[in-house]
């Protein structure tokens, strides 16, 4: 399975035209490997469509083109109509992770809720960018001015003031981080597609569920080859999956491209190049 889905995920993230929904339809076949994409993307067609109609008809009745208008007409179809929300009973859930999972259940974690926006507002000509802000995603919509609104999906689409950015920013990351107006950059669209595969592995390697982990963190290696840790994590989840030569073939590759780094200490190189030795003797030992 994991060849199939680096090879669908590459598509999805590079085929001009496309949007996040391609690649997080990727993500979840992890979690539901027979998902139909079509149906969902069906969804979010017709749920484009509805809030276009939506935003058309406030900008006739108001002449009020803004971007707090149009967010305001989005926010309302999906928060108020559609009652998306935030899953604060079972956050970690990995289906709070899917968004065929999200747009069944209308509940979720706070960046898939973020693609479900975006998707939408994309459909529906309304300018949005996904924000990666640490610890909690967020949504912004800019305005011609160069200022723009700060949304919460998770909150059901609440606006933030810098001071509700300030508290989220301690809230999730204490006082390590200090804050500044580039927390709220655009983020890329592979940006997004990583982060959501990085909460996707952190919640299989919790469950122990290795198989899956392994999956998500292949494609995490094609998202940025040049990470190391993605590469060691990969070779340690195959040593966890009795992959012997998977394993070795990845945690050597890992020491030889550490040893070139300054970023990797000398006590981690010593736990890997145990792994390698080990493994090592199980292959000499089946010769």
């Amino acid at each position: 399975m994991p060849s199939d889905l680096v090879d669908a995920l590459t598509e999805a993230c590079n085929t001009p035209g496309t949007g996040l929904a391609e690649a997080a339809l990727v993500i979840a076949r992890i979690e539901y490997p027979r998902l139909r994409s079509d149906r969902y993307l069906d969804i979010l067609d017709e749920m484009g469509e509805a809030v276009l109609a939506r935003v058309e008809r406030y900008v006739a009745d108001t002449g009020d083109g803004s971007a707090r208008g149009r967010a305001g007409a989005l926010g309302a179809y999906l928060f108020e109509e559609l009652q998306f929300a935030g899953n604060r009973d079972k956050p970690a859930d990995p289906r709070n992770s899917c968004i065929n999972q999200v747009l069944e259940s209308r509940t979720g974690i706070p960046i898939t809720l973020s693609v479900v926006y975006l998707e939408v507002a994309r459909r529906a000509g309304v300018t949005a960018n996904g924000v990666n802000f640490p610890g909690h995603f967020l949504v912004r919509c800019p305005e011609r001015d160069g200022t723009g609104l700060v949304i919460d999906p998770f909150n059901r689409g609440a606006v933030l003031s810098e001071g509700d950015c300030r508290r989220l920013l301690k809230q999730h990351a204490g006082d390590e981080v200090p804050f500044s107006q580039s927390l709220l950059a655009p983020a890329t669209r592979t940006q997004i597609v990583t982060r959501m595969l990085l909460n996707l592995k952190h919640l299989y390697v919790h469950m122990r569920s290795f198989p899956q982990a392994y999956a998500v963190t292949e494609l995490l290696v094609t998202m940025s080859p040049s990470a190391l840790g993605e590469l060691r994590d990969r070779g340690l989840l195959a040593y966890h999956l009795n992959d012997v030569s998977s394993a070795l073939h990845d945690l050597q590759a890992y020491l030889r491209l550490a040893s070139m780094s300054d970023e990797v200490g000398g006590e981690e190189r010593q736990q890997i190049w145990e792994h390698v030795k080990t493994l090592r003797r199980r292959v000499a030992s089946l010769n």
